[in-house]
């Protein structure tokens, strides 16, 4: 009888989730199966979602979505991974390339998003101005879009930029003008680099860049572990 009652716990769990879903994807089309991912990569390899670390070994993650050290305060991700369409990960190796050069180097919070993610962080914080609306989606859940920072490769530190990641304060924006020049400068060096590699600034955000030709990949809801397991 005990198990009986879990099981129907976890259904009912999952209906509620599913309905959930249902309320805010009414117009937007969603890949949640692996046939359907692998399928897409078939038609154009560009589609795949890589590992970044795999792709770029001397990037640094901070992937506190992996943690409880988030603005939700709940673990999203089962694992501190990071994903991105592959021409994103190419672009962002050629960024690695340049900052390398001046001894610097990219830590990254966040990049591919699984739309239930994004549902989670609206059900959280429902201020779109600095959390995706589930009823368009994110372009973290097209694989299109990173959360950055800058590192000194000599000391593992992070560098000095005008907020702490996932700050939603008018300081954030990336054109916020009274901060010390420091980090100004670090900012507008992170943002330069990017820019000139495909990527747009978030407007509310100094950390989140969106890739070039970000509305040609489709919405996703795939786990990590699924990722992995359709390499």
């Amino acid at each position: 009888m005990k198990w009986v009652f879990i099981f129907l716990v976890l259904v009912v769990s999952d209906l509620a989730e599913a309905q959930k879903s249902t309320r805010y994807e009414t117009n937007l089309n969603i890949v949640r199966s692996r046939e359907a991912y692998q399928e897409s990569i078939r038609i154009n390899t560009d589609n795949q979602l890589v590992n970044l670390e795999t792709e770029i070994p001397s990037i640094v993650l901070d992937i506190r979505y992996a943690t409880i050290d988030n603005f939700t305060g709940q673990k999203i991700y089962t694992e501190p991974k990071a994903f991105a369409r592959r021409p994103v990960a190419e672009a962002l190796k050629r960024v690695q390339k340049i900052l390398a050069k001046k001894d610097i180097g990219l830590i990254v919070y966040d990049a591919y998003r699984p739309y239930a993610a994004t549902i989670k962080f609206y059900e959280v914080f429902k201020d779109t101005t600095f959390v995706a609306s589930p009823y368009s989606g994110s372009r973290h859940n097209r694989g299109a879009a990173v959360d950055i920072g800058l590192m000194d490769i000599k000391t593992g530190k992070e560098l000095e930029m005008p907020t702490d990641y996932d700050s939603f304060s008018d300081t954030a924006a990336p054109d916020f003008p009274d901060l010390p020049e420091n980090v100004k400068l670090n900012r507008d060096l992170l943002i330069k680099v990017m820019h000139d590699n495909g990527f747009t600034v978030y407007h509310s955000e100094w950390w989140h860049f969106d890739y070039q030709n970000w509305k040609e990949y489709e919405l996703l809801d795939l786990s990590f572990d699924m990722l992995e397991e359709s390499k």
